[in-house]
């Protein structure tokens, strides 16, 4: 490839950037940011891009385009660049929701440009392009959508692009995907959210000073909750019909281990502890983490 664009340049943004330099993917890297702070940040860090403003003069010249924005960003950009797209061009994003975006980009997307979407499992409490990272992707998994309407072109250049820059790829369909990971990644960020909200609104009725004594797990949960707020929200609006699902069964189980404690019913709670070990043995099993104890110190 000769020339890229980025789209927003946070922590997927600027780490994207330096995976593709340092794979020397493409010839010219450009970046598009409205954040004044981040483009400080940018040139402060001597980030390997030319930052652009006027993007009708490149655009015509690109081969890739890489959307880095939070979802409700989408609409906004695609109508300012829609009348300089060509067909030759791959337009891609890092979206953590599908379906709704995908609608949202069938709708106002110029006719005879292709849209293939790609999510990135990679990520981390931080923002910004300071904490960005070459090895983001390395070993992670990228999810390519495939819809009756995709160009196979694009596919297949797009999944030789996330290849090269160390991640496993997999294909689905953008309703799979959705149902997927509201269960592996929306509900669990959501979950440390409220009990971290759970946790100071307990330190508030009880007068006592209960983030000072954090144990590990309140630790974990505290970590995920402080990832960013405006991604988060356009994660949980744009997926909410598949997150509101897996919150019922969540809430019916929560019920299920209340009623376990208040009956003291030993049988039933060993069970349920002793089966939910066994996904995290698998997790290991499948290098989607190592068995290495981490108490927050790291």
């Amino acid at each position: 490839m000769k020339n890229i664009l980025i789209i927003g340049c946070g922590l997927i943004g600027s780490s994207l950037l330096r995976a593709i330099s340092e794979k020397k993917i493409a010839k010219k890297i450009f970046v598009y940011e409205k954040s004044k702070s981040n483009i400080l940040k940018i040139k402060k860090l001597k980030l390997p891009c030319e930052i652009k403003n006027d993007l009708k003069q490149i655009i015509p010249n690109l081969d890739l385009i890489i959307f880095c924005t939070p979802l409700g960003e989408y609409e906004k950009i695609i109508l300012k660049i829609n009348r300089y797209l060509l067909p030759k061009t791959i337009i891609t994003d890092v979206g953590s929701s599908k379906e709704k975006s995908m609608d949202l980009i069938k709708r106002k997307l110029k006719k005879g440009i292709f849209w293939t979407s790609s999510h990135p499992i990679a990520g981390s409490e931080v923002s910004g392009p300071e904490n960005g990272l070459k090895d983001l992707f390395l070993n992670k998994w990228c999810i390519l959508i495939k819809e009756k309407n995709t160009n196979r072109k694009h596919l297949l250049i797009l999944t030789k692009f996330w290849k090269k820059i160390g991640s496993n790829v997999a294909i689905m369909d953008s309703k799979k995907h959705d149902t997927v990971f509201s269960m592996t990644s929306h509900l669990p960020h959501l979950i440390a959210y409220n009990l971290v909200k759970t946790a100071t609104d307990f330190e508030k009725r009880q007068r006592y000073e209960l983030i000072k004594f954090s144990a590990g797990g309140l630790r974990d949960f505290s970590r995920i909750a402080a990832s960013n707020e405006i991604m988060w929200r356009d994660i949980f609006f744009n997926n909410q019909k598949n997150i509101s699902k897996v919150i019922d069964l969540f809430i019916q189980n929560l019920r299920s281990f209340k009623r376990d404690i208040q009956f003291k019913n030993n049988k039933s709670i060993i069970k349920k502890l002793v089966n939910t070990k066994k996904v995290r043995k698998k997790i290991i099993k499948l290098k989607q983490d190592i068995n290495k104890p981490d108490f927050g110190r790291n």
